[in-house]
């Protein structure tokens, strides 16, 4: 399903689900002879890991990158990646309670309604442990959007706002709060919501700095759009906002227009939030985001059973209080998986001269789907010899040979290829075609 694929320039496609065997990703056209960053790729993903800190789920995961292929002796092959992490602590049992239940703020309900079957297990495809994959895949790409940095915090949890900035209080506690003046009164304030055995939502901060100019392009690829794309695909978001965001609704275009000074990228990301048509200017991108209260709480809800029945639902189990701590690491990793095909993108309409090595690495790559190709043909080959040889038919075939030349030809045409190459590879391969029969 195409709802599983992310990305135009280079492709990762996730599989799996909360309660499966794993959660995983594969990923192509990544250059060979890169270094596999398993190291990051795996701190990333002990910062998304369940049963961590207060806040998070007790679901207990030790969530160890398994790398499949694509990596050799540490570097890339030129293959498709496939990574995955098992599922080690899902406990399927909890929710056989709730089988025929749907459950309030989840998406059972709409899956069933779309599928007419009904995973109860913890989410399926739509649990937020999918986004292991995402953390995975994120990771990979980080020398490819240097210098860009990113930092996402949270600028309200609940009622409580914080009311500073300091970036190192954000990097040294588990929420990653901004505001020392204000933690100790958040804390206070998420232990009381534990204790009623719900849930609380939050507006996240996101500030991109050293972006470089260009990123993104007019109508259906602006930057804003596929950020906001990325962003709102992750499960628990309902809401984004750029730069001034909605107060722009409020303002006249005289207080809305940010002066431009200088060809100089700015320090601040404006009212824009540093995108215009789409496209960035240099200056930080800001935006923010909405996240909503974990859907799974303690408190008695009204909901309705498969067959329409209305009940009450009492749920038992391992809940994230906020999704704050978790939900970060994966932004992170969506905003840096749309930079990266940004940039790829915008390298590819430069148009430099690459290097001897990178164009001989796409001659081997073609070659070597040239040579699967080969495989495939021959295997149909032998299918055909053998109707050939049951039916009585004649093995050469002047007319039907001829026909085929003519169409590859035009094709050729067409694609500017020498027709004598093409009548000579041909003449090749028709050859040994009449051998196999």
């Amino acid at each position: 399903m195409k709802g599983n694929y992310l990305c135009k320039l280079w492709g990762i496609t996730a599989f799996g689900e909360s309660h499966g065997p794993a959660i995983g990703v594969v990923i192509e056209d990544i250059k060979p002879g890169i270094d596999f960053p398993h190291k990051e790729i795996q701190k990333e993903l002990d910062r998304r890991k369940p049963g961590k800190g207060r806040i998070s789920s007790s679901r207990k995961e030790t969530d160890q990158l398994v790398v499949l292929s694509g990596v050799f002796e540490g570097k890339t092959t030129g293959m498709p990646i496939c990574m995955l992490v098992y599922n080690r602590d899902s406990r399927s049992e909890d929710y056989e309670a709730v089988k025929d239940i749907f459950r309030p703020g989840h998406a059972d309900l709409a899956l069933y309604k779309k599928f007419k079957i009904y995973d109860y297990r913890g989410g399926g495809r739509v649990s937020g442990r999918e986004t292991i994959a995402r953390v995975a895949a994120g990771a990979l790409v980080d020398q490819m959007i240097k210098p860009a940095k990113i930092l996402v915090y949270p600028f309200s949890i609940g009622k409580i706002a914080a009311v500073s900035f300091d970036r190192d209080f954000i990097r040294n506690n588990e929420l990653s709060w901004p505001c020392p003046a204000t933690y100790k009164q958040l804390l206070s304030s998420l232990e009381e919501i534990r204790e009623k055995g719900d849930s609380v939502g939050s507006i996240v901060q996101v500030l991109i700095e050293n972006v470089p100019g260009g990123l993104g392009d007019p109508v259906f690829e602006k930057l804003d759009a596929n950020l906001s794309k990325a962003i709102l695909s992750i499960g628990g978001v309902k809401g984004i906002e750029f730069g001034a965001g909605f107060d722009l609704g409020k303002m006249l275009g005289s207080e809305a227009n940010d002066p431009l000074l200088s060809l100089t990228p700015s320090t601040e990301p404006g009212k824009a939030g540093g995108i215009y048509g789409g496209m960035t200017t240099g200056d930080p991108v800001s935006f923010r985001f909405v996240v909503k209260p974990t859907p799974s709480i303690s408190l008695p809800q009204q909901t309705i059973t498969r067959h329409g029945k209305q009940e009450t639902l009492n749920l038992n189990g391992r809940f994230d209080l906020c999704l704050i701590p978790r939900i970060i690491p994966v932004a992170e990793a969506m905003i840096k998986l749309v930079l990266a095909d940004a940039i790829s993108y915008r390298n590819l309409l430069k148009n430099a001269l690459p290097e001897l090595g990178e164009l001989r690495e796409a001659l081997d790559k073609i070659d070597e789907d040239i040579l699967l190709s080969l495989y495939r043909r021959n295997k149909i080959v032998e299918q055909v010899a053998a109707l050939k040889k049951q039916k009585g038919i004649a093995v050469k075939q002047p007319d039907r040979e001829a026909e085929i030349f003519r169409q590859l030809e035009d094709k050729g045409n067409k694609l500017e290829l020498d027709s004598k190459m093409l009548k000579r590879i041909w003449q090749i391969i028709l050859e040994f075609s009449r051998d196999k029969q």
